[in-house]
């Protein structure tokens, strides 16, 4: 498949005084126990030059990892059903906004961090403080995908959650070793952007690397577009 850019998505940003192409690979729609260094090799190996660094999604890295938990295994009870409601839905998504996605976060976290996160949110939420609920969570739980409750692209991510993938610097130096690609596995949405990991051949920091992908060039919707190729523009 061609490298191509999303829609509404810019193929060049420049930052730091460097100019860099982001080519969105298209892929077939990935799923749980896929083989992720066959992944690569299919999809961003052809398209690969000496000096690109392959972005990966944690979404895709979960799914290959089996980091899923089904809704009929979530029931939601007296706090998920409460606390969800007071969630803001951001254009991102909904979050904890949903009754099983937040019995999944205590089932995750325990029932007494959660209530000090949300205890913590709505005392600095006044003060425009956002994350405060992840932040006191933590176990990743910001990066849980699925479990939505209404209609989405995909009908498949109504019926499970997506944890955050294990050890993401150990699997960017197994997909370096297997295909010679430098890679990094990023937690992205049209809000905000996370370095997860990173394989040693990846030269740019993390700051730089944030600046490069910051408006989400995977796209946020049905793009199918895990996989990124970074290049360097030389003058």
């Amino acid at each position: 498949m061609e490298p191509s850019v999303n829609p509404g998505k810019e193929l060049t940003v420049q930052i730091e005084g460097k100019t860099y192409e982001r080519y969105a690979l298209k892929t077939h729609f990935v799923t749980i126990g896929e083989n992720l260094i066959e992944l690569a090799k299919e999809y961003a190996q052809p398209n690969w030059k000496p000096g690109d660094v392959l972005s990966i999604s944690e979404k895709v890295v979960a799914l290959c990892q089996k980091r899923v938990v089904y809704r009929d295994q979530i029931h939601p009870g007296f706090w998920a059903k409460l606390l969800y409601r007071f969630v803001g839905v951001t254009p991102a998504g909904p979050g904890a906004g949903t009754a099983h996605k937040m019995q999944l976060i205590i089932m995750q976290c325990g029932l007494w961090r959660v209530l000090l996160a949300a205890l913590c949110s709505a005392l600095t939420k006044p003060f425009g403080k956002k994350g405060v609920f992840y932040r006191v969570c933590g176990n990743d739980v910001g990066g849980i995908d699925g479990l939505i409750d209404y209609d989405i692209s995909f009908p498949e991510y109504v019926h499970y959650a997506i944890l955050s993938p294990l050890y993401p610097d150990e699997v960017c130096r197994a997909v370096e070793a297997e295909t010679g690609m430098p890679c990094i596995i990023i937690d992205a949405c049209d809000l905000d952007v996370q370095i997860l990991g990173k394989s040693e051949g990846v030269k740019q920091s993390n700051a730089l690397l944030h600046g490069i992908l910051a408006d989400n060039p995977a796209g946020q919707d049905d793009e199918q577009t895990p996989l990124l190729l970074l290049r360097e523009i030389w003058p």
